[in-house]
């Protein structure tokens, strides 16, 4: 395996480990899929595409990841993204378009005509 793909294993696992020890037992990671893939991860009720890559491409790796929600049948996907310099998942940083954080935010209950929460 490369150190690339070693790279990406290994944040993948911390991702799982941290998930998890915060009380989402049945996450675990996937195998992938070629173009139906549904996120890195299941057991969970958004899609996540993790990545640690030297280089940051936000755009394409939110646009991967709305794909892979669409194929999983969910609102929203996310990118957890590793943060250079820090080991834990509690210090990446989680990327998505402002469709799925409005999908996100519905799921909290939205708000009515005059701003307010329902």
């Amino acid at each position: 395996m490369s150190a690339s793909k070693d790279k990406g294993t290994a944040w993948e696992t911390a991702i799982c480990r941290y998930l998890t020890a915060e009380g989402w037992p049945a996450v675990e990671r996937r195998a992938l899929n070629g173009s139906t893939d549904k996120g890195d991860f299941a057991g969970l009720p958004v899609v996540v595409e993790a990545k640690n890559c030297k280089t940051t491409a936000l755009a394409g790796w939110v646009d991967e990841a709305t794909v892979e929600a669409a194929n999983a049948g969910v609102d929203v996907g996310v990118v957890w993204h590793h943060r250079r310099g820090k080991a834990s998942p509690a210090d990446g940083f989680v990327t998505m378009s402002g469709a799925a954080f409005v999908a996100l935010l519905k799921g909290y209950g939205g708000s009515d005509s005059r701003g307010g929460n329902r």
